[in-house]
């Protein structure tokens, strides 16, 4: 079912074998933080790495989603999966709904429109009285899972984390090797010799932008049940240029890439938030080097030089 290279099932194998045995060594809520964050940048990277199609909007599903699983887990008290699901079903609608109106244009014009669609939906979340506007949804509770485990202490929610990390991997990787990935990819590289072939690229790209906002939903839903909030931070055009940089970062169109990248910017996020206001200019140096250094990312270089698709 899952068509792995030995490099990637390599690759894969120590993955898992580092999400076990990580929180006995770091802080099981900054792993969580990774996760999710791992999730968003390969979701997003479905989106510009194997179609082609590069969004600035994706903060929208991402702080979409982590409302409304908040919301629904404080308010009508749903349990972690169906909050979790909640919210990626949202970042699905607003995928439809984002996606029908961007991808009739293409390039600048495609970014553009899902950065200004997205900055309607942050100041949608300003005024909106159930968002707690600037103050955001605090107090989430940690509702158990299937109404029955306990989810209060942070080994247990790790785990839930994790899985719900590994089944939105393992879906993007099916999706990218499936045949519907396949036309995915002809159409990146090439849309007007895939239209002549017959398919109808609109409703593939549409259909790749829903799954995407989905896994970006869920990835935010995921969030807020880790530190029991949801803030305007998780919806700012910010995010959106956050996840760009995981994925640069990592390797764009390569499958471990963003999950790299993801551990390496909330790394430096973590641990440079010492030099205070001079975090930021320290992270923009340490990204520039990268991406000078790197220009097919991390994972994208060692896969070029070793010969390797990871």
């Amino acid at each position: 079912m899952f068509a792995f290279t030995r490099a990637q099932a390599i690759a894969f194998a120590v993955m898992v074998a580092l999400i076990l045995v990580a929180p006995t060594v770091l802080y099981p809520v900054f792993l969580m933080k990774v996760l999710c964050f791992a999730l968003f940048a390969c979701a997003f990277n479905l989106l510009i790495g194997y179609v082609g199609l590069l969004s600035f909007g994706h903060a929208a599903f991402f702080g979409m989603g982590s409302y409304i699983a908040a919301w629904t887990a404080k308010n009508w008290g749903l349990s972690s999966e169906l909050a979790i699901l909640a919210g990626g079903g949202v970042g699905a609608i607003l995928g439809v709904v984002t996606g029908w109106l961007a991808i009739r244009r293409q390039g600048i014009y495609f970014a553009m429109i899902t950065l200004a669609l997205s900055q309607m939906v942050y100041f949608f979340c300003v005024e909106a009285s159930f968002t707690g506007g600037e103050d955001g949804i605090q107090q989430v509770p940690r509702s158990p899972l299937f109404g029955v485990i306990p989810m209060q202490s942070d080994m247990s929610l790790y785990w839930l984390v994790a899985v719900v990390f590994l089944a939105g991997f393992l879906l993007i990787h099916r999706i990218i090797h499936s045949p519907f990935g396949q036309v995915l990819k002809a159409i990146r590289e090439n849309e007007p010799r895939a239209t002549s072939l017959g398919y109808r690229t609109d409703t593939y790209k549409l259909v790749a932008f829903v799954l995407s906002a989905a896994l970006a939903g869920v990835a935010g839903a995921t969030k807020s049940q880790v530190f029991g909030i949801a803030t305007l931070t998780d919806v700012h055009w910010s995010m959106s240029g956050e996840v760009v940089l995981m994925t640069l970062l990592g390797g764009i169109g390569t499958v471990f890439g963003p999950v790299l990248g993801a551990l390496v910017f909330g790394s430096l996020e973590t641990y440079l938030a010492q030099f205070g206001d001079w975090v930021t200019v320290t992270q923009g140096a340490i990204f520039v080097a990268c991406v000078l250094a790197f220009r097919r990312g991390l994972i994208g270089e060692l896969a070029g030089r070793l010969g390797l698709t990871l």
